[in-house]
């Protein structure tokens, strides 16, 4: 009884094992074509539409390059969408040739029109399969269809031809024609091949030519991402137009003490407002000539402006001011340091005269040490014989 038992499990595990090297191991099938990344906010739609109608007919069986011609196609494809950026465009793909378990083995509409995306068009792509004994079955029936689907579509329509180009005749480019005809300058017409097939390639490239816009491809020539996206670019984007840059709001030069000369070039600032200054913002005479080459007597065309810094004074009697007296270049430096001191007090002495409190006041000379204009001229010594009042902290 052992011995029975014993045979049996050997049996089975004989079998088992017999089994299981005679499963091969799946292994997952590798793209043929390299898609790329474009990134969608660098790009806007140049098409409305597209519409991608696909061999599935016996010769798209066939093997080209170590694969069957269907195979290259459907990679091809799914390269394409996965580069295709996800845009405003609607996408259709459509079958032709003797496709199985179809009541009207023809045309296949398989996705859309409708909005697209990428793993809406994958999924369909994904779900094509089979081919018919028939590989004479022309696309004729797929473009009409395509025409009346596209009817209503509006602005521009992209349609992709892809097939080997085998066994047409001229019933497809009359059928792309109509089409043409139908929608007018709002169609674009593009043949992917594959395959070597001479006369093939010629159907293809005259179908190509009647959209005038689109262009003939082969597949060998766009196997790289970076074919594969020069491509998706030339038939269905156009660079985005980058918006004009938001001017950057200028900060405006503040004007501190209000004296109509801006901080960065206010070199007398808190000056007080209604203050007459100069190109530096100081509080200054210079274009009045005060004083007479080596005089400290006031002259009588200052005075008016002199009374304008009185009331400014006495309406601010909270600060205190430096009267500073200067000179031009002419003379000793010694003497001129007192010349402008002399300056300085008979200004202040002015200002006590029409009621400025003699406290607000300090008197300072500094000569020939601070020019306001060119000792080079007579008009810019004279400018220099000046009186400046300084606000003090």
């Amino acid at each position: 009884m052992k011995k029975y038992y014993a045979r049996a499990l050997f049996f089975v595990m004989v079998i088992t094992l017999l089994f299981g090297c005679a499963t091969p191991q799946v292994q997952p099938t590798k793209s043929l074509f390299s898609p790329s990344q474009l990134q969608a906010d660098q790009y806007q739609p140049k098409v409305d539409n597209f519409v991608v109608i696909l061999d599935t007919s016996s010769s798209m069986s066939d093997e080209y390059s170590g694969h069957s011609k269907f195979k290259i196609a459907q990679d091809y494809l799914s390269a394409l969408n996965q580069t295709l950026p996800e845009l405003n465009y609607n996408g259709a793909l459509r079958t032709f040739g003797n496709i199985a378990d179809v009541a009207d083995k023809s045309t296949l509409l398989v996705y859309g029109p409708t909005k697209y995306s990428t793993a809406g068009f994958e999924s369909a792509l994904n779900g094509v399969k089979g081919f018919g004994e028939d590989s004479s079955l022309p696309p004729s029936k797929a473009i009409a269809a395509t025409g009346k689907d596209s009817k209503s579509a509006q602005g521009t329509t992209a349609i992709i031809i892809v097939s080997d180009g085998e066994d047409m005749a001229q019933m497809p480019v009359k059928a792309v024609q109509v089409l043409k005809d139908q929608l007018g300058g709002r169609v674009c017409i593009y043949t992917i091949r594959i395959g070597d097939d001479p006369a093939g390639a010629k159907q293809m490239e005259r179908i190509a030519a009647i959209g005038a816009c689109g262009f003939p491809v082969v597949v060998v020539d766009y196997k790289t991402s970076s074919t594969m996206g020069d491509l998706v670019e030339r038939i269905f984007l156009a660079k985005a137009e980058k918006p004009a840059p938001k001017p950057v709001p200028v900060a405006k030069p503040m004007d501190s003490d209000g004296d109509g000369v801006t901080d960065d070039k206010d070199q007398c600032p808190n000056t007080p407002i209604g203050a007459t200054v100069d190109a530096r913002g100081c509080w200054t005479y210079a274009a009045v000539v005060l004083f007479d080459f080596d005089s400290a007597e006031i002259k009588s065309e200052a005075h008016p402006m002199l009374n304008e810094a009185s009331d400014i004074l006495k309406k601010n009697p909270e600060i205190n001011f430096e009267v500073d007296g200067h000179t031009d270049n002419i003379g000793p430096a010694e003497y001129n340091m007192k010349l402008s001191e002399r300056r300085a007090n008979a200004v202040m002495e002015y200002f006590v005269s029409k009621g400025v409190d003699a406290k607000q006041l300090t008197i300072k000379g500094f000569g020939l040490t601070k020019p306001a204009a060119s000792n080079d001229t007579k008009e810019g010594r004279a400018k220099n014989r000046r009186v400046e009042l300084t606000p003090l902290k």
